[in-house]
């Protein structure tokens, strides 16, 4: 069985156009901000990228790679990336087309701060198990 980042690879090389050159651009500039991340591979042939969560996935449509943010309602976007699923009370997205200029340093700051979301939520939901653990043993 192949790993999630082997599959990942065979999509980029398999789709063969502008889409696996600009899924492998944004799967290294994911990682640049974030080296923990961890690839996975869901829904039918999806690659996901995590780390204490979803932080977002690479879908690949006849027109656009699309970015799809788990939280990205919650995240702050000065540069104005997000331009799709704006609707969403959860989600937000990113659509890249054929010849669009990714910017670079203002991914790796979304990325990161989508990370750094999800670590706090990780740790706010431990605080609870341990405040309820402690009111347990105190009664």
């Amino acid at each position: 069985m192949e790993s999630a980042s082997e599959l990942i690879d065979a999509k980029i090389e398999a789709l063969g156009d502008w889409r696996g050159a600009m899924l492998a651009k944004v799967r290294a500039l994911i990682h640049k901000a974030d080296t923990e991340i961890v690839e996975t591979w869901k829904w039918r042939g999806v690659p996901v990228f995590e780390h204490a969560g979803i932080v977002c996935t690479g879908e690949t449509y006849k027109s656009v790679v699309k970015l799809t943010f788990a939280k990205g309602a919650a995240l702050k976007d000065p540069a104005g990336l997000f331009n799709s699923s704006l609707e969403g009370n959860v989600r937000r997205a990113i659509d890249l087309r054929e010849g669009e200029v990714v910017n670079e340093k203002a991914l790796v700051e979304l990325v990161r701060a989508a990370v750094a979301l999800n670590i706090a939520g990780k740790a706010k939901v431990a605080a609870k198990k341990v405040a309820k653990k402690s009111l347990r043993t105190a009664k």
